[in-house]
């Protein structure tokens, strides 16, 4: 992380409980009280410069979201069981920090919202799924050749498969969404796209009008396949599309003011 902030770029992170944290503040430092700091809390969101590391000083905020009571009472209870399994009892400190989500970026406060942070820190799952499909369901993290000609030839062919998911993806997202309000699942689409995949190496020699027909019919058929389960918990993207819609709301309203 100071190799990060030394090379002025930011980054956001989960706060471990071991990490080191002192006052944000001029002359000496001085250790924060995590716990009492929580503990004292007022809000379900809590935001505080500090400064991170027991030997390398790195400038962050604590960004900290109570969670839910229902999740916070599974999570000591595992706590306990966990604990009891090794033959301990976990102390009062950890089963009070897990009624949190502790964040640390180092992103500024004009640049990223404290609520901002969170809806951010949400987006990585994004990313782990598409490094999944990548490397498990489009396997590129296999090389079955092992000479250097076969295994270039099979490189390329798995980035021209990514390519063709991907270049896919964006307008189904958009035609799943206002037709049916669902999500869609990556690797629902990826899994569908290789059950085609002899079909589609096929019609890639014909004519273009046979492409044309075979990628409309894949796509119709991908709208009935490659939806995500409904779920009681809003998305991401559900989650992002509201608060774009609160600015785009708070943009008009300033307009019409300043009109």
């Amino acid at each position: 992380m100071a190799s990060i902030a030394a090379a002025k770029a930011y980054f956001l992170s989960r706060l471990t409980h071991q990490t080191s944290l002192f006052e944000a503040r001029v002359g000496p430092l001085s250790p924060v009280d995590l716990l009492r700091v929580l503990q004292t809390a007022k809000s379900h969101l809590l935001e505080k410069p500090l400064v991170l590391g027991a030997t390398e000083r790195v400038a962050a905020r604590l960004v900290a979201a109570r969670r839910p009571a229902a999740v916070v009472k599974e999570r000591r209870r595992r706590a306990r069981t966990n604990a009891k399994k090794k033959g301990s009892t976990p102390s009062q400190a950890p089963l009070a920090l897990v009624a949190w989500n502790l964040f640390i970026p180092t992103v500024p406060c004009a640049v990223w919202a404290t609520d901002t942070v969170l809806k951010v820190y949400a987006l990585r799952w994004q990313r782990e799924l598409i490094v999944t499909s990548w490397q498990s369901y489009l396997h590129l993290a296999a090389m079955p050749t092992k000479t250097a000609d076969p295994t270039v030839c099979y490189l390329y062919g798995r980035m021209l498969l990514i390519l063709l998911n991907y270049a896919l993806c964006p307008e189904l997202r958009a035609t799943l969404w206002l037709k049916k309000k669902r999500e869609l699942s990556v690797l629902k689409l990826v899994r569908h796209f290789q059950a085609l995949a002899e079909r589609w190496l096929q019609v890639l020699f014909q004519a273009e009008l046979a492409l044309r027909r075979f990628l409309h019919q894949a796509c119709a058929t991908a709208e009935r396949l490659v939806a995500k389960a409904s779920r009681k918990r809003r998305t991401t993207a559900q989650i992002l599309r509201e608060s774009l819609s609160q600015q785009h709301a708070s943009v008009a309203f300033t307009a019409a003011v300043a009109a």
